[in-house]
């Protein structure tokens, strides 16, 4: 009679053997859990996200809220979409084996623990020849992507600069070593126990019948011996998961899911019925910061991916965001000032770019952590110099460059420009912003705007000296309340002229408008000019311009914070399919005929460091961000770099080495093929 595929569970184990097996495992596993409650207990120090519901569902989530973290487990975890989008040819495809086998490795125990705890014994037959032979082939990612790992480790190690991105030390060769060790007997054991107990199916464990014949003759005791040391380690390695970097597997996942929903580019606002029960302005301490943020904080593994695209870091400033996350998880544990820990000089370095939060696997909101120590840096005083002028420019004259409000019309001149106060009715309202309104530069993009939307025949009209400061450099710098002020402001000018579409050649301007103008009543519609003109030309109202030697800039809050990277090409008559589509898939998309791109463009764009208040900050010339980024887009060889916002122009044009080469908004390249 043949006999029916399976294996012996607990071979050759006694019944006190046995219960000592789960006395390690749970003693393991309940230590590990005690751990992670010290842990939340720290998190929970943090202020809830929303309201608190009691009991039971205080850990669970609302059906909304579930589906969400479905979507985000799949998405983040399952399908690993930030890890594939930088570090294609090592970091990526290393950490893809290591996850993917450890995935493989522990869905076989789960379904092995399934098989035997169940009424239902299904370890058998057809199904466990499947089993063996799939499972122990997977095991082999494992094992390949650990070594991979040891040896980029080590050849880092051996190679690092003064500044290395990468965190390395002995715990780190210490938990790869464990994992290595792990899936390596993981084999033996399997191995040994074909050795042991040989079966005529033994030859569907791919690897583990190869390895059998290490094993010929062995006897029952030292079958046990490997199995013992196997059993050890797994013990070991749930010991310590909540206190190695490792303990991300598990933080990534709760952390991914429960990542706050909203846009990349939205702050969340302070009330002052806040400040009147903490008695402060933003984050002093971190029980100051959300639960969730803090609980984010465990997730991080250290990878240094948010560092590596920093711009404040890549021109040799202080700001590490890998940084920033340890700093901030080491003070959870006491009343550390979180400033003082971090640094002032790395939180004012800040550009808000959100680069960090793109690439963080994990989906930490750094300039959520920054701009909240900012808020109460201002609060207490701390910011002087230029940066503190403009703020002080912003809220007297409400220009970031202080120009009075009178000279908000003075572009306008003998344009013949419809404003609101005359009351005409208008289908847009053409939001010039202070730089459109001041800066020279800017001011050629505000009257190429004006001229295009007349000869596209759009109606449309300016606030003029009713327009405020939308307050971006304000609340991003760290005046929370001075954002506030101008929101509120602008917001009931909205509501006095019927506003319900807005269009701005400034990005963050339009990403103000768009997504945080809701919280003041501001309710409308908001176009970036690339994306209205590009409608404008796709409804044959205005001719594309040509791409012919030119190179796109794409600014951070349009192309990175908001998504949008194929109305601005489709300017110059490209047809690309950028908008969202997640970094690592950009270099697989149709690269457009005649415009040439840098390396980074689209949402992997690189920032030119006018952003987070930055524009009105010193700085060395030898740090500018944008030096960096203007190096790039002329190592495509291109004469003609096109952007579209009057922050990246200013500071592009200030990083200039070629005076061959044309810096010019797409607004004015427009106007130039339809005059």
């Amino acid at each position: 009679m043949d006999l029916e595929p399976t294996r012996a569970e607990f071979l050759h184990l006694t019944s006190p053997e046995k219960a000592l097996f789960y006395v390690l495992i749970f003693g393991s596993l309940g230590f590990a859990f005690w751990q992670v409650l010290q842990r939340t207990k720290l998190w929970r120090q943090g202020k809830p996200i929303g309201p608190v519901r009691e009991g039971l569902a205080y850990w669970l989530p609302t059906p909304e809220a579930g589906k969400r973290w479905v979507t985000r487990v799949w998405t983040f975890i399952l399908l690993q979409r930030k890890v594939k989008s930088s570090r294609k040819k090592s970091g990526a495809p290393m950490h893809l084996l290591i996850f993917y086998g450890f995935l493989s490795l522990f869905i076989a125990t789960s379904l092995l623990a399934l098989s035997t705890y169940s009424p239902v014994h299904f370890h058998k037959g057809t199904y466990y020849l499947w089993y063996e032979a799939i499972f122990d082939v997977l095991g082999l990612l494992f094992v390949v992507g650990v070594v991979w790992a040891l040896g980029r480790r080590f050849k880092h190690d051996r190679e690092r600069g003064e500044r290395p991105i990468l965190s390395s030390g002995r715990a780190d060769y210490g938990i790869l070593g464990l994992l290595l060790t792990l899936g390596i007997t993981g084999y033996l054991v399997a191995a040994a126990r074909i050795g042991v107990n040989p079966q005529p199916w033994d030859h569907w464990s791919v690897v583990a019948f190869r390895l059998a014949p290490l094993f010929h003759g062995i006897e029952p005791l030292g079958y046990k011996a490997i199995w013992w040391f196997h059993a050890f380690l797994v013990a070991v390695l749930f010991a310590v998961l909540p206190q190695m970097r490792l303990r991300h597997i598990v933080m990534a996942i709760v952390s991914s899911a429960g990542a706050p929903e909203k846009p990349m580019g939205r702050l969340e606002p302070i009330s002052m019925e806040e400040v009147e029960q903490t008695g402060q302005i933003g984050v002093s301490t971190a029980k100051d910061y959300s639960r969730w943020h803090l609980m984010s904080l465990d997730a991080c593994m250290e990878c240094g991916r948010c560092t590596e695209v920093c711009p404040a870091w890549n021109v040799g400033k202080v700001l590490n965001p890998k940084q920033v996350v340890q700093d901030i998880r080491s003070a959870m544990t006491g009343e550390i000032n979180i400033a003082e820990k971090v640094t002032e000089e790395a939180l004012w370095a800040c550009t808000t770019c959100n680069a960090c939060v793109e690439a963080c696997p994990v989906l930490i909101r750094h300039v959520d952590l920054i701009v909240d120590a900012r808020r109460n840096l201002i609060a207490e005083g701390k910011l002087s110099g230029t940066g503190a002028v403009m703020l002080r420019q912003t809220g007297s004259t409400s220009n970031a460059w202080g120009a009075p409000r009178s000279s908000r019309e003075d572009w306008m001149k003998g344009l013949n420009i419809p404003l609101c106060r005359d009351g005409q009715a208008f289908e847009y309202l053409f939001w010039v912003g202070c730089a459109g309104a001041t800066d020279p530069g800017a001011i050629k993009t505000t009257k190429a705007v004006a001229e295009l939307l007349v000869k596209a025949g759009i109606s449309f009209a300016c606030l003029g000296q009713e327009e405020a400061c939308t307050g971006d450099p304000a609340r991003r710098l760290g005046d929370e309340f001075l954002f506030q002020e101008k929101a509120m402001e602008n917001a009931s000018v909205f509501e006095r002229y019927g506003v319900k579409k807005v269009v701005t050649a400034c990005p963050h301007c339009f990403n103000s408008l768009k997504n945080e103008y809701g919280d003041f009543g501001a309710s409308m519609e908001v176009f970036h000019h690339t994306q209205l003109l590009a409608q404008l030309v796709d409804l044959g109202k205005l001719k594309a311009s040509s791409g012919e030697g030119v190179v796109i800039h794409d600014p951070c809050y349009l192309g990175r914070v908001n998504d949008e990277a194929d109305a601005p090409r489709a300017l110059l008559g490209e047809k690309t399919n950028y908008n969202g589509v997640s970094p690592d898939g950009l270099g697989a998309l149709i690269r457009p005929d005649k415009l040439v791109e840098p390396q980074f463009y689209a949402r992997k764009t690189r920032c030119c460091g006018a952003g987070g208040g930055r524009m009105w900050m010193e700085e060395s010339p030898d740090q500018r961000p944008g030096v960096r980024r203007m190096e790039e887009l002329t190592a495509t060889g291109a004469k003609t770099v096109a952007v579209g916002c009057p922050f990246c122009r200013i500071m592009l044009d200030a990083s200039k080495t070629d005076e061959e080469i044309k810096l010019i908004d797409l607004a004015e390249m427009l106007q130039e093929a339809n005059s």
